[in-house]
């Protein structure tokens, strides 16, 4: 005869044999309990150990009396240590079979004899009942998409990490659609998912947290200059470069191209910079203007009987004597005929030679030399004119005043170019006295407009 009585926590079954007249008692733990053979009583099965995934959607598992809790991760748990071991003391109480002979003087009990458990046990080599796990023997009735967990007395079908229980299927989570567990991307996989980083970054250590990729320091695309911002770089160029469409490479800036004025004669360009030059007859100033080199004071050329007269972009020698028969040097380029000559009744009493330069295109109307007379005799009219080089016009003569006339240029002379004038001053007086001196004015046009 089997008799049952159910305890907290605990099940005692009596067996009565009516050949032996023995009762043999034995204890069943509850559910969330299991025998502890060696403290002789139940002990509570921590279930956050042993069921995979327990809690889902980031809560944290608490292993209570006979079961556990899914509680947040910021809850603060408080164990009764009393409540607790006085639970353990009702799971079960001294659980173990306990054979009673109802005569001590009759023959001990069968050791084979069969007794009956509880579905989910069976009994083992010591007479007591044990758990069946029905994940190692296959008798459970999970799908293969299922986890098999196997329980006291009983088993669990549970879906692996990453797939919840739809129905009696497990279906993946899409852990994307979750609290952002990435930075930047998720990417959902089946049971599974990853994160990504957008470009420019990389995923730290925690696979999670996107960190800026420093591409100047892991390797240097620019071709010059390169600066590393947030989620990127920037290139740039040393003076004299630009960036090219590319915005890596660096090409160099033709200066000469940019601008025509940058140079007063030619721009040469040059890798990263430029540089200017000038004619011959002309120095770099400034770095960038053309001055007159006179070459008279650095390289003379001209011989004793010559003096070198200087001009833009270069020099001329011309005679210390300029003088022509019938004249006569009387002073520095200063010819006289005398009067004694019966010639020079009708030639100028003097010819002066003058040398002048001007630059090339220069602008009109420009007062360019003034002549005046150096001797003032009363009772006297002078007047100017020019008496020759003047066949195309490029020049007009202006009185200024009773002694001194203006020679303008009304048109641009462009050079190099060698013109002569001759201004002719004549003086006459009350008693109809009349005398001319002419000035030889020798312009020299430079070959450039500086």
């Amino acid at each position: 005869m089997l008799t049952a009585t159910f305890l907290a926590g605990l099940i005692l079954i009596t067996v009565h044999s009516q050949e032996t007249e023995e009762t043999i008692t034995y204890t069943q733990c509850t559910d969330g309990y299991e025998w502890d053979p060696v403290r002789q009583r139940c002990k509570d099965i921590d279930e956050c150990e042993i069921v995979p995934d327990a809690c889902k959607g980031g809560m944290k598992c608490v292993n209570h009396y006979g079961g556990y809790l899914c509680l947040p991760r910021t809850a603060q748990i408080i164990v009764n240590e009393r409540e607790e071991a006085a639970a353990e003391s009702t799971s079960g109480r001294n659980n173990v079979i306990r054979r009673t002979p109802a005569d001590p003087h009759r023959a001990p009990p069968n050791p084979t004899h069969q007794i009956q458990c509880a579905a989910g046990y069976e009994q083992s080599d010591h007479n007591v009942c044990q758990d069946i796990d029905e994940c190692a023997t296959g008798s459970h009735n999970c799908r293969a998409d299922q986890v098999c967990v196997n329980l006291r007395g009983s088993f669990s079908c549970q879906c692996p990490p990453g797939y919840q229980k739809r129905g009696d299927q497990c279906v993946d989570i899409d852990e994307c659609t979750l609290p952002p567990y990435c930075h930047h991307r998720c990417v959902n996989t089946p049971g599974s998912y990853y994160c990504q980083c957008n470009a420019g970054f990389q995923l730290a250590s925690n696979n999670h947290t996107c960190v800026d990729i420093n591409e100047c320091d892991a390797n240097n695309p620019c071709a010059q200059q390169c600066y590393n911002i947030l989620g990127s770089f920037i290139c740039q160029c040393n003076p004299g470069f630009e960036l090219s469409s590319d915005r890596i490479n660096c090409e160099d800036t033709d200066e000469c191209r940019t601008s025509s004025y940058i140079c007063q004669y030619q721009c040469v360009n040059e890798p990263g910079k430029f540089s200017c030059v000038c004619p011959e007859g002309y120095q770099v100033v400034g770095g960038r203007t053309c001055q007159d080199i006179n070459e008279c004071e650095t390289t003379n050329e001209c011989r004793e009987d010559e003096i070198c007269w200087n001009y833009h972009g270069g020099f001329r020698c011309y005679p210390r004597n300029p003088c022509q028969e019938p004249y006569v040097l009387t002073s520095e380029n200063r010819c006289v005929c005398p009067v004694s000559n019966a010639i020079c009744r009708e030639l100028p009493y003097s010819v002066v030679y003058k040398y002048m330069s001007i630059r090339s295109d220069r602008t009109v109307p420009s007062d360019i030399f003034q002549i005046q007379a150096t001797t003032i005799y009363p009772n006297t009219i002078n007047t100017f004119r020019i008496k020759s080089g003047n066949e195309n016009g490029e020049f007009y003569l202006r009185q200024t005043s009773a002694v001194s006339a203006m020679l303008v240029l009304v048109k641009s002379l462009s050079g190099p170019r060698e013109h002569i004038v001759d201004l002719e001053m004549l003086t006459v007086n009350s008693l109809n006295y009349r005398t001319s001196s002419v000035l030889r004015l020798t312009i020299i046009v430079g070959p450039y407009a500086f």
